[in-house]
């Protein structure tokens, strides 16, 4: 049975950002909330955590597209070969905010993504997220929980999250209803932005 946390965006709080911090150290799960939908995360760092997300998305590891959630650019040049100007200053221009854009991965990424040529960066304007992976000292790997309902892609509600996965992670985060719209995902291996899926973050930045 997982942990029902209780968290504030505009002020999180900081025992209990540290408390989930451990949990996710020691390959636990967590359900939190970004500036889109919740996100199913672990640390980036730990395999066997890595390969339950992949499991609970009947998928294999290294077949899986999973976001990189960082706190800032600042982690940017340990996962992501070294970007032109352009491609930099149109990341300060939509960071934090719902994006993910899809980078050329570097020689250092985690062993579970070795085989990768890009990744899938997330800079959340979420206070909660960011804190978590602030804390934690490296991005979390994040995937977004999708609804079985045709009609509702994603659930918004925590209180229904916790109730469908509790059995499946360690921590579900209450930081309040989350968003019925995932990111925009937008391609930049090629050195142009290419939109892949229009989602909450507009394409006015391009």
């Amino acid at each position: 049975m997982a942990e029902f946390i209780k968290l504030y965006n505009d002020n999180p709080n900081q025992k209990q950002i540290d408390q989930v911090v451990k949990i996710l150290k020691n390959g636990g799960l967590i359900i939190y909330p970004t500036d889109t939908v919740y996100g199913l995360g672990c640390d980036i760092t730990n395999t066997k955590a890595l390969e339950k997300i992949a499991q609970i998305k009947g998928i294999k590891l290294d077949k899986a597209n999973f976001s990189f959630v960082c706190n800032d650019l600042s982690h940017l040049s340990d996962y992501v070969k070294q970007l032109d100007s352009p491609t930099f200053k149109l990341l300060k221009r939509a960071l934090p905010g719902p994006y993910t854009f899809i980078l050329p991965g570097s020689n250092n990424l985690p062993k579970a993504f070795k085989n990768k040529k890009t990744v899938g960066i997330r800079i959340p304007d979420n206070n909660i997220a960011r804190a978590l992976v602030s804390s934690l000292g490296n991005p979390i790997v994040s995937t977004s929980i999708r609804d079985d309902d045709d009609v509702l892609e994603y659930t918004t509600d925590p209180e229904l999250i916790f109730e469908k996965w509790n059995h499946l992670v360690d921590v579900v985060i209450d930081g309040g209803y989350g968003d019925n719209y995932a990111s925009t995902i937008i391609d930049l291996t090629d050195g142009y932005p290419v939109v892949i899926r229009e989602g909450k973050g507009s394409l006015e930045i391009l």
